[in-house]
């Protein structure tokens, strides 16, 4: 039975303290004058109170109907909140995770990364949270997501957590959160992950001739691309996604645009004689039509990521693509007078300090070019012979 008239609440509005209306709906009074409706409701033995609104906009007969659609949906099964905010057009986590993969894609360089983005959250996240209102989503959901995999899947669990918070930063600043992600204080909730040092396995700069010397000894395109990237230390991505319209065979440069380099600058590679050998020999087997030097799967597809590590596996060795360009860069320290600088700019490394970067401004192009022609030398070295083979697999 109603308790409250519309004098009733002024009169209420004075008095600090709840002044129930019946129904479980309640005037909350804090401070003089300063009021609030809430509906008191109770499913399954589970009580909760539910806000309707600020006295001084919400009126007795508004409170009441709100009051009343509220015990309708919990009697239903549903959120009132949740519903309240879903008309008020607050997306789902995975609504939210569509827009910042859409708005953010163009500007991420690797395709592989790309598709995985979206992928990782399907697989990991959406189970969970993706039918949930980007705005009720706190700490222990996120934690709830992450404790499964945080230590069988220590790397994949850190890009999980990454792109979580990616998605409920975005829903804060569209305004569909009142708080950024609570990503912060999830470590502390979480075991601790197991410890790695975070290097790429290398092979000892001293095996590389000897082995050059046996990946050498068949031919197929995945070792023709692997060869180059050992001559001439880059990425394996820059590597696989090589294309002619990059590559000048007269001037022996390949130029790698700045949308493929990992800091954004455009990096020209001064190739040696053996890495201009493995690009020319590339260059003879081409596929008409092809646009990458070195040949994928499908003809209009750079090679797959999985195609140096399978050469590598398949001889036997525990080693990355990658890790061969530290075997180039202890090389450099310990068996050569190059400077470190030189190193680090044929190895396209970022300069931290802007000052320093500032001043070189030069690609130091032609004393590039005397260090890659000695460790095309060095990497030779062996005198063993180099078979190619007619046709590549």
């Amino acid at each position: 039975m109603a308790k409250l008239t519309a004098t009733g609440v002024r009169a209420a509005l004075s008095k600090p303290g709840r002044h129930s209306d019946g129904n479980g709906l309640i005037l909350a009074v804090g401070t003089r004058g300063n009021g609030s409706w809430m509906v008191r409701v109770q499913k399954d033995g589970k009580r909760r109170d539910i806000g309707l609104g600020a006295a001084s906009k919400v009126t007795l007969s508004e409170a009441r109907t709100r009051a009343a659609a509220a015990r309708a949906q919990v009697e239903a099964g549903l959120d009132p909140v949740t519903q309240r905010r879903k008309a008020a057009g607050i997306p789902t986590f995975r609504e939210a995770a569509a827009h910042v993969h859409a708005e953010n894609k163009k500007g991420w360089k690797n395709g592989k990364h790309q598709s995985q983005w979206l992928r990782t959250l399907e697989v990991y996240a959406f189970p969970t949270l993706g039918d949930r209102l980007v705005s009720s989503i706190e700490g222990p959901a996120v934690r709830e997501v992450l404790a499964e995999i945080w230590t069988d899947k220590p790397e994949t669990a850190r890009r999980v957590r990454q792109r979580i918070g990616a998605v409920l930063d975005w829903a804060y600043s569209k305004g569909h959160r009142d708080s950024e992600a609570p990503m912060r204080s999830l470590s502390k909730g979480l075991p601790r992950q197991p410890k790695k040092d975070g290097h790429h396995a290398a092979m000892p700069f001293a095996d590389v001739p000897a082995f050059l010397a046996r990946l050498r000894k068949k031919e197929t395109w995945g070792r023709l691309a692997l060869e180059a990237a050992i001559l001439t230390a880059a990425r394996s991505g820059e590597i696989r996604g090589a294309g002619w319209s990059e590559v000048d065979l007269d001037k022996a440069l390949w130029t790698v645009p700045a949308d493929r380099m990992k800091a954004g600058k455009e990096h020209v590679v001064p190739l040696s004689p053996a890495a201009l050998s493995v690009f020319r020999r590339a260059y003879e087997l081409r596929t008409e039509g092809c646009q990458y030097v070195f040949h994928g799967a499908k003809r209009d597809k750079p090679m797959s990521d999985m195609t140096l590590m399978k050469v590598l596996r398949d001889m036997g060795e525990a080693v990355t693509a990658h890790g061969f360009r530290s075997s180039f860069r202890d090389w450099v320290s310990e068996e050569t007078q190059f400077p470190s600088d030189l190193a680090e700019a044929a190895l396209a490394h970022a300069i931290p300090n802007k000052v320093e970067a500032a001043y070189r401004r030069g690609n130091l192009l032609d004393k590039r070019r005397g260090l890659m022609d000695a460790w095309s030398a060095y990497c030779s070295g062996t005198g063993a012979s180099v078979v190619r083979l007619a046709h590549v697999k």
